[in-house]
């Protein structure tokens, strides 16, 4: 929890080429190889010190919003093409959350603390989400 007692501000991200929690955690250990793992973006958090207060990356899987990993820093990446960019570097450590579908989105955007879906309790961790209609119906509805 932030130094404020507020809910951190997090950031929300579409996984591209994982289908779930699962399958990203296996991808970056065998990416990282024992490193904190890093996701490279474009554009850099104008709210770096408010993320880093405590804030975490929340990953949609196909639409469903499943886990979320604590943001440890920000650091510059130049890409082969010159280009500066910015690495979320990323506790290696995937936290499941309560299954939340979200619209298809481009690049990050920023997750209030307070509109963040609470972490499933131990044990739970595979639990099955909901099927896809049901869920958006839920979100539809207010009801997550």
């Amino acid at each position: 929890m932030s130094s404020a007692m507020t809910a951190p501000l997090n950031l929300i991200k579409l996984c591209v080429g994982c289908d779930s929690p699962t399958e990203l955690a296996a991808w970056q250990q065998q990416r990282w190889q024992g490193e904190s793992p890093c996701h490279v973006t474009r554009m850099w958090p104008k709210r770096e010190a408010e993320l880093l207060d405590g804030g975490s990356i929340y990953w949609v899987f196909k639409g469903v919003m499943l886990a979320r990993q604590r943001l440890i820093g920000l650091e510059e990446r130049i890409g082969e093409d010159g280009i500066a960019r910015c690495a979320l570097v990323l506790d290696p450590e995937l936290v499941r959350v309560a299954a939340t579908p979200r619209r298809p989105f481009q690049g990050w955007r920023y997750l209030k603390g307070e509109e963040s879906p609470p972490d499933l309790p131990q044990g739970r961790e595979e639990e099955p989400s909901l099927p896809t209609a049901i869920a958006d119906a839920l979100a539809e509805m207010g009801l997550r």
